[in-house]
């Protein structure tokens, strides 16, 4: 007998060891793990057996806090009744969860989003609910997924939107085309003063009135575009160079930190000097309006990591009110006084920014003002350089008594237009659809035809 127990002492005493050892190497994995990990159970209080640090960490908690005062499911953790109330239900109905969605309150009141994957089973008097937990911390990518979420609404909301203002914008164009032509005529002649300054009020209302459509449109749609490899640098500067004269009177200075050899950046260089003009002109009337002076700071720089050409404008004037910047980019919306804005100007930036596949957004400003981000992807080192063309000399005799054809069913627009023609040594003949030209270009030579698009019965391109 003696030898017998001998040899079995030393081995219990192994497996002893081997299981000491196991739960020793399965504690130090709790406690690492980078996950909330909790034990106890919930009835109307809770109980807990057992937490990790990194869930002390994630509720702020401290590491002396007491096992029985850390309780993340308590009633005042929730930032909702109803979301405890589906939590435990769901648990009582299946045993089980997996990355369950919560809203979690830490221990400073402090919001956080939570994805819970717990096993859970009812204790034999079901008065309380046994629970085994992993708790992750996914307040960051459930932001993001916000974000994302609201763009594409502001994207689907944008092209809705687009569809109508397209619309609105064409109806809108040749009324406006017509006044224009005869208030221009109106003040070639000989006027007194009074009526010359009515005229030329009329003329300036009008071309403000069209640049509005022109901005409509150019939300709207997508329009055609001429791009080339350009330096953005030199972009900025021929733009703030249109606005020197203005930004010298009104004491407002500026701050170039152009980075020099940026990466060229494919664009059309005329839209994106619409999105500068846009943002600087915002920020000088921003700044104006405050305190009748002010900075504007650009700054250029190529993000190696993303492969993009950034500028950031940023002013000292008074910022953008919180509550208004989740909407600077809906169209119409203006935080200027009535008459001095019409809430196109940032719809429009944004995009014409979605076209060339870029980004503009606002970013923080502790210091005060507004300060804005503009990426353009990156394309390679200077390749084409653009050359402009010298202005070609206008004709001193533009008709010559040659033959013209106008086709436009809107006879207002089209009486104007013809007596501009008229005026400019042309034989014009005039159509209202397209069935009526075609007839007329049967039985004559015209050596010129101007042709509206949208007509009825036949429109322009079935004309042609």
């Amino acid at each position: 007998v003696s030898p017998i127990k001998s040899r079995t002492k030393p081995r219990s005493r192994s497996k002893q060891s081997s299981k000491a050892s196991r739960a020793e190497v399965f504690a130090r994995l709790v406690e690492k793990a980078q996950e909330g990990i909790y034990i106890g159970a919930i009835s109307t209080t809770t109980t807990t057996v057992a937490v990790n640090s990194h869930l002390k960490v994630m509720f702020g908690y401290t590491a002396s806090t007491p096992l029985r005062n850390v309780r993340p499911f308590e009633p005042e953790r929730f930032v909702t009744p109803e979301a405890r109330y589906s939590f435990l239900e769901e648990l009582k109905r299946n045993g089980m969860v997996t990355d369950y969605l919560l809203r979690l309150r830490r221990v400073d009141a402090t919001p956080m989003w939570v994805e819970v994957t717990a096993r859970a089973e009812l204790t034999k008097t079901s008065m309380s609910l046994r629970i085994e937990a992993l708790i992750r911390n996914v307040t960051e990518r459930k932001k993001l997924e916000d974000q994302t979420r609201e763009e594409l609404v502001q994207d689907k909301k944008l092209a809705a939107l687009g569809q109508t203002v397209s619309s609105v914008a064409h109806e809108l164009n040749n009324p406006l085309a017509t006044i224009l032509n005869w208030s221009e005529r109106l003040a070639e002649q000989q006027l007194d003063n009074v009526t010359r300054q009515g005229i030329e009020t009329i003329l300036g209302e009008t071309e403000r009135a069209a640049k509005i459509v022109r901005n409509l449109l150019t939300f709207a749609r997508k329009p055609h575009t001429t791009r080339a490899m350009v330096d953005l640098s030199e972009i900025i500067r021929e733009t703030l160079s249109l606005r020197s004269d203005e930004q010298r009177l009104a004491n407002i200075a500026i701050i170039d930190k152009l980075e020099a050899d940026l990466p060229e950046v494919f664009v059309d260089p005329h839209q994106v000097q619409q999105v500068l003009l846009n943002l600087v002109e915002n920020a000088e009337q921003a700044m104006m309006t405050a305190h009748g002076r002010g900075t504007i700071a650009l700054r250029t720089w190529h993000d190696r990591d993303e492969e993009s050409v950034l500028l950031e404008i940023q002013d000292d004037g008074p910022g953008i009110p919180e509550d208004a910047q989740p909407r600077i980019f809906e169209p119409f919306f203006t935080t200027k006084d009535t008459g001095k804005g019409t809430g196109l100007g940032l719809t429009v930036a944004y995009a014409i920014m979605q076209e060339h596949g870029g980004q503009i957004r606002l970013v923080s400003n502790s210091s005060g003002g507004a300060n804005f981000h503009i990426g353009f992807p990156s394309g390679i080192k200077k390749t084409i350089r653009r050359r402009p063309l010298p202005p070609s000399p206008l004709p001193t005799d533009i008709g010559g008594g040659a033959s013209a054809l106008l086709v436009e069913d809107e006879q207002a627009l089209a009486t104007a237009v013809a007596a501009a023609l008229t005026d400019a040594d042309f034989k014009v003949d005039l159509a209202c659809d397209g069935k009526e030209a075609l007839k007329l270009v049967r039985e004559a030579n015209y050596d010129l035809v101007i042709c509206d698009l949208k007509m009825p019965h036949l429109d322009g391109a079935e004309f042609y």
